[in-house]
């Protein structure tokens, strides 16, 4: 799985789609130009990881029977490549004609595929981490907002849309230190491939000024 830039991949192309399980679908992006023109070189100096959830996963059982499931991914933040999303979302339903023994080979399969397109050959430091939810199980899966005082409240003037600015934090060192959680809804990047707005929400628990 090797590819020359982003504008090789799936998206914005005519698409065959596969009914027979194939991994060479995924298309990894690398991580390390993007996050250059952030400051960011060799190991990041943060933790964490991308979360990802699938509602669309479905494969066969041994005597043809369609079983579906939820599947959640984690993609730690130090792996050198990212999976592009619609040639994910073309991974997996390349499963959904196919005959898997049962769920557990269907989840072994994924992490081992997602993790080779994550290192690209390099040693892998930390694996995909994928968890399969059961039909049984769909009614559980509630969406939670996230715990904190919200920033979006904040009436504010914005006109600063470009990179990162960290020159726009300041700490108030003047008062007692606090301990707070603060959440926001407007997390926006651009996708790399296509240039269009992805939106988030974020969580930062701190203690200080």
């Amino acid at each position: 799985m090797s590819f020359a830039s982003p504008a090789d991949s799936p998206l914005g192309r005519h698409t065959t789609y596969a009914d027979q399980y194939d991994p060479s679908l995924l298309f990894p992006i690398p991580r390390a130009p993007q996050r250059a023109q952030l400051g960011i070189t060799g190991q990041p100096g943060f933790f964490g990881a991308d979360l990802w959830t699938a509602f669309e996963l479905s494969w066969l059982n041994p005597r043809g029977k369609p079983q579906v499931a939820i599947a959640h991914v984690m993609v730690p933040c130090e792996s050198t490549h990212i999976v592009e999303s619609k040639s994910f979302k073309l991974y997996l339903g390349s499963f959904s004609g196919t005959r898997m023994a049962d769920a557990d080979e269907v989840r072994r399969r994924l992490q081992a595929d997602v993790s080779a397109a994550l290192w690209q050959g390099g040693p892998v430091q930390a694996s995909a981490g994928v968890r399969l939810i059961a039909p049984d199980d769909f009614d559980r899966e509630a969406v939670h907002e996230l715990d904190g005082l919200s920033l979006d409240r904040l009436d504010i003037e914005c006109d600063d849309y470009e990179a990162p600015a960290p020159e726009h934090l300041s700490a108030a060192f003047d008062e007692q230190p606090v301990e707070e959680t603060l959440t926001s809804r407007l997390l926006k990047s651009n996708c790399p491939v296509t240039g269009q707005p992805d939106w988030g929400s974020v969580q930062i628990r701190y203690a200080g000024p």
